[in-house]
């Protein structure tokens, strides 16, 4: 169960979130918080842990980290752990979640900022202005109870993956591609291949199996776009296309399902459908000669890998 909203509270802007689940990375239990400012307890670093293939603390200033206008709040932060700041190499870029337990109603008051990053200059990052002392301290908010309170972190590192891909859109190419077949009920169980024809710099052809290819034999005809001499596209390159194929026969009869939009590539050089037509239906309706088939084909532009 969890409800959210968007509030600013100094800087940062931060989402809030009340949720059942326990922080996944690390958890600070407080017993005698109130010793803290008895005993002139500035702040508090936590142990290390790890997350995201780096080491972390948590930085709790239990009265407000005055230097950055905290004052009458809690004040709370992630610092990287380890290791010299100026070791890093390059940027963390880090997802952060703060929570404070809500022991009454057995729930974490759960934060979360921008993406941060983490860099030599800059080795920890935080919210001065956390919560509101007056709101921590009130047993009815549950926060602080028995003089003992529950923080969390979550820490989420971001790394590219360096997987992705481009979309070159071209101004979009169309054709109809016509082909004339005789006495299609009597064909035999191969298959057929239409002329090559070109739509978009790229080659086509239309595949019959007027008795079914091998998964609908005797059953349905069967019907596919190729996209032809798929060994000329660039490696990893794909074709988007939208594609439909229509059979029409005599007395005004045409069979024409839903439009399809997919990616021809090496891997996936054709596409339509197995059960076109029942064969039934093509003995009952297409017994005069001839029949066209049309494939119509729009090309909108090709994908390839990010470099």
């Amino acid at each position: 169960m969890a409800s959210s909203e968007i509030y600013r509270e100094a800087d940062p802007v931060m989402s809030k979130e009340i949720r059942d689940v326990v922080p996944a990375h690390y958890v600070l239990k407080i017993k005698s918080f109130s010793l803290f400012a008895k005993n002139n307890m500035e702040k508090y670093e936590s142990g290390e842990f790890e997350a995201g293939g780096y080491k972390w603390k948590l930085i709790l200033y239990p009265n407000g980290d005055k230097s950055r206008n905290g004052e009458d709040h809690i004040s709370i932060y992630l610092a990287i752990s380890g290791m010299n700041p100026l070791q890093l190499g390059g940027p963390i870029h880090v997802a952060i979640r703060f929570s404070s337990y809500d022991q009454i109603c057995d729930r974490y008051l759960t934060q979360q900022g921008r993406v941060t990053r983490f860099h030599a200059l800059k080795a920890e990052w935080g919210v001065p202005r956390y919560m509101p002392l007056k709101t921590f301290a009130n047993p009815s908010n549950g926060y602080l109870v028995d003089d003992t309170c529950i923080f969390g972190v979550e820490v989420f590192v971001i790394k590219s993956s360096g997987v992705g891909e481009c979309l070159t859109l071209k101004a979009s190419a169309s054709y109809t591609h016509q082909w004339k077949i005789s006495w299609l009920p009597s064909l035999g169980e191969g298959y057929l291949y239409s002329d090559a024809f070109t739509v978009g710099d790229h080659k086509w052809k239309v595949l019959l199996w007027p008795r079914g290819d091998y998964s609908n034999r005797g059953q349905s005809l069967s019907i596919y776009l190729c996209l032809v001499e798929v060994d000329k596209l660039a490696s990893d390159q794909k074709v988007y296309a939208r594609y439909v194929i229509r059979l029409k026969g005599p007395k005004n009869f045409v069979h024409q399902p839903e439009a399809r939009t997919i990616s021809f590539s090496s891997s996936m050089q054709m596409g339509g459908w197995p059960s076109f037509m029942p064969l039934k239906t093509v003995q009952e309706c297409l017994t005069n000669d001839p029949c066209f088939i049309e494939a119509e084909v729009t090309v909108f532009g090709t994908i390839s890998k990010l470099p």
